[in-house]
């Protein structure tokens, strides 16, 4: 881990949240509008939510401390009140109380929400005093373990996907391998990857290797998956004992060509058609690349972990639960999970595809969601048996933690959820620990 650690810190593992981390950070901050305070004051008036549950889940009744202090020469005035609703918005409670602060003074107000299903909520608490206004939001959950979702596996799921690996492997991968010296370091080799992937589409990634004079030393396998529109670079580290690939799916990074969309209209292409729609041949892409490391015999084909953020993690759950080969699975945020039951929750990825079906005559979103039923994290998650490992953000604008443990409570093979009830789309510094402990052990690496 001593490794691992300081390569998943210092290169910012995957680059995979991009663009999507910045807005979910910002979107989902504590929302606060002092214009009352005056300028001058010689203190402040704070608040701070307290969540009685280290992970912010709860059996039955969810509790919490909203704090405030008030560091203002003068006695404050005014209300505190609290909501909460669903993840679909749906409100389930709304309390106000009068308050009054001494000046210098803290007041600690105990809230408790009873009776509610299994589930995920935002809980928001707004303070309106003298001098005064802040809405600071959080989100918790109600025994997560029991959520499932409404919306069945097509039935021909399997064949639909079986079909698609037939058809790639039609395909010649024709691989290349280049180094590439002036990407290196005096440890590790950097090396560009080439291969054909379905529709004889070309994908191109990067490989590192450790440096060896031993020519029959052999490396487990990190493969890096793509977040939304991210171009992935050559992942360095200093293991010495662990090959890194990272690769650029059709239409991303250096696979751009054929298909070389605005952001926003990746995840639309050609969404219209089941059997050509672009996240198909992301998908076969991520399958070429395991192909690729069975190809190449200083890799061990036994010891091959996938991983990434947002699309990413999507991605390494549709490969794990698509291709056996896969032996660990880390999946953080990963968008896309019970596509339906996004309606209604999220923005985007909604507003791009409702976006995309207004310019197309005939086309609905009925006919979308039932393409999007075969792309759909959850379905894929069925399927996966390897040992896997999930991370995700209660405050996630992208990936709700209601869609999540949905596509986290179907996963059969051993697993593990780590849950952040302070974080957006994004992970904290322990998982990345824990991931590279957990792989390193599996693996018995050193």
């Amino acid at each position: 881990m001593r490794h691992l650690t300081k390569y998943f810190t210092a290169n910012h593992l995957f680059r995979a949240f991009s663009l999507l981390l910045i807005l979910a950070v910002f979107n989902w901050q504590s929302v606060t509008a002092q214009a009352k305070k005056p300028a001058n004051a010689d203190g402040d008036v704070s608040t701070e939510v307290v969540i009685h549950d280290g992970d912010g889940i709860f059996n039955s009744v969810a509790s919490f401390t909203f704090s405030v202090k008030n560091r203002l020469p003068t006695d404050q005035n005014g209300t505190v009140s609290y909501e909460v609703k669903t993840e679909k918005g749906d409100k389930v409670l709304d309390k106000s109380m009068d308050v009054h602060i001494s000046s210098g003074a803290d007041k600690d107000i105990d809230v408790a929400v009873p009776n509610l299903k299994p589930g995920f909520y935002k809980i928001n608490f707004m303070i309106n005093v003298t001098e005064y206004d802040d809405t600071t939001r959080r989100a918790f959950g109600i025994r997560p373990k029991e959520i499932t979702s409404e919306h069945a596996r097509p039935a021909d799921f399997d064949a639909f996907w079986q079909k698609a690996k037939d058809d790639l492997a039609k395909v010649k991968p024709n691989f290349k391998v280049t180094l590439v010296p002036k990407k290196g370091t005096e440890d590790r080799n950097v090396y560009e990857i080439q291969m054909q992937s379905l529709d004889n589409y070309t994908i191109r990634g990067w490989m590192t290797l450790p440096k060896t004079t031993n020519p029959h030393r052999k490396f487990a396998v990190l493969l890096g998956l793509p977040g939304y529109q991210v171009d992935l670079d050559p992942i360095l580290g200093s293991d010495p004992d662990l090959a890194i690939i990272t690769l650029n799916t059709r239409g991303q990074g250096t696979s751009r060509g054929p298909i070389d969309t605005r952001r926003d209209e990746f995840i639309s292409y050609h969404v219209e058609d089941k059997d050509r729609y672009v996240m198909k041949g992301v998908i076969m892409d991520c399958l070429r690349a395991i192909d690729f490391v069975y190809s190449q015999p200083n890799l061990v084909h036994d010891n091959i972990m996938v991983s990434g953020g947002s699309m990413g993690g999507y991605l390494a759950i549709a490969v794990a639960g698509l291709d056996k080969r896969v032996n660990l699975c880390s999946a953080q945020n990963p968008i896309m999970c019970d596509i339906r039951g996004l309606n209604g929750e999220v923005d985007w990825p909604m507003s791009s595809l409702k976006k995309y079906v207004a310019t197309q005559p005939g086309l609905t979103m009925d006919k979308v969601f039932g393409n999007l039923d075969y792309y759909d994290g959850k379905n894929f998650a069925q399927d996966v048996t390897c040992p896997s490992l999930m991370g995700i953000g209660l405050l996630d604008p992208f990936a709700p933690p209601n869609n999540e443990y949905v596509t986290y409570n179907v996963i059969p093979g051993k697993k593990r959820i780590m849950v952040f009830k302070d974080l957006a789309h994004e992970i904290s510094g322990k998982y990345k620990e824990l991931e590279g402990r957990w792989m390193r052990d599996t693996f018995a690496l050193f």
